[in-house]
């Protein structure tokens, strides 16, 4: 899957796409509301070669997206099928080199769009560590309602944190 915006090109990552990804994920802010730990020099490559190997979309396999800007990787887009008929779920990353300039907007939503009109996918979800306001913010801007907030109900890094889930529909893209 490619997809082409104003500023942006989305695609599958390529192996050259190492270093960039690594730039994304090797930062303690980036990391701090993901489920993971940030990316060391002994584990990137491993952690890399799962981004490459998520190349499609199907009900069995993730699809991982890398969003360049200006010929470098600031983004990682990805998308899963959940449990529920025609139901995704997405999740993103990006580099807080590009922040505020409007970049994760205009890539989250070229994807939104993508899934509800190729994919012909009924929902799509969102699920986020409650103390991520950018991300609340994102989804938000892009025509996502939040639908839930969790007290407590995963445990992270040590910690007990609160979700939040967003949802749309194809009715609510604005």
């Amino acid at each position: 899957m490619n997809i082409t915006t104003e500023r942006l090109l989305i695609r599958p990552f390529k192996r050259n796409d190492l270093q960039d990804v690594f730039a994304i994920y090797n930062n303690d802010d980036t990391c701090k509301f993901l489920l993971h730990e940030k990316w060391t020099d002994e584990d990137m490559n491993k952690r890399f070669d799962k981004k490459l190997a998520n190349c499609a979309l199907t009900k069995e396999s993730m699809l991982s997206l890398a969003v360049i800007y200006k010929n470098k990787v600031v983004g990682d887009l990805s998308v899963w099928y959940t449990e529920m008929k025609d139901t995704v779920e997405i999740g993103y990353s990006f580099s807080n080199e590009v922040a505020g300039r409007g970049l994760a907007t205009e890539a989250v939503s070229s994807l939104v769009y993508k899934l509800f009109d190729e994919f012909n996918v009924h929902r799509i979800q969102a699920n986020l560590d409650a103390r991520n306001i950018a991300s609340q913010k994102l989804c938000e801007r892009i025509g996502m309602r939040k639908e839930a907030h969790f007290i407590q109900d995963f445990w992270n890094k040590n910690e007990w944190t609160d979700s939040i889930v967003y949802g749309m529909l194809t009715s609510d893209l604005k």
